[in-house]
């Protein structure tokens, strides 16, 4: 009986601080910086980017900056425009060469965007 009642307060104390654990940790969350938006052009202007790792960054909101939304939204309308889907599997870049062109000028526009800022500050 000791040995019953011994196993159920271990397993409560183990069950019990798991739940603890769970309940005071906070949720993960990713925050879309200047930086990683011109990390993710440059790979992509390089076609060193995949799809799944240019949807993940630019399908994700960006509620924090209006001005970092709208260039994500670009980005976004650009690969709707002049991306194909399945392009890099067949060796060939993420866009097509009037998409390449313009998000090198989106890309410029974020960095000098993001220099002035930070000169700014």
């Amino acid at each position: 009986m000791y040995v019953f009642l011994l196993v159920l307060v271990v397993c409560l104390v183990i069950f019990g601080g798991m739940v603890a654990l769970l309940m005071l940790s906070g949720t993960p969350r990713f925050r879309t910086e200047p930086e990683h938006l011109i990390e993710l052009f440059d790979k992509a202007l390089e076609s060193r980017v995949n799809e799944s790792e240019w949807y993940a960054v630019v399908g994700y909101p960006i509620r924090h900056d209006d001005y970092l939304e709208g260039i994500r939204g670009r980005a976004q309308r650009l690969m709707d425009e002049h991306g194909r889907h399945g392009r890099l599997t067949r060796g060939k870049p993420l866009l097509d060469s009037t998409g390449q062109e313009e998000l090198k000028a989106l890309r410029d526009h974020l960095a000098a965007h993001t220099a002035l800022k930070r000169k700014r500050d």
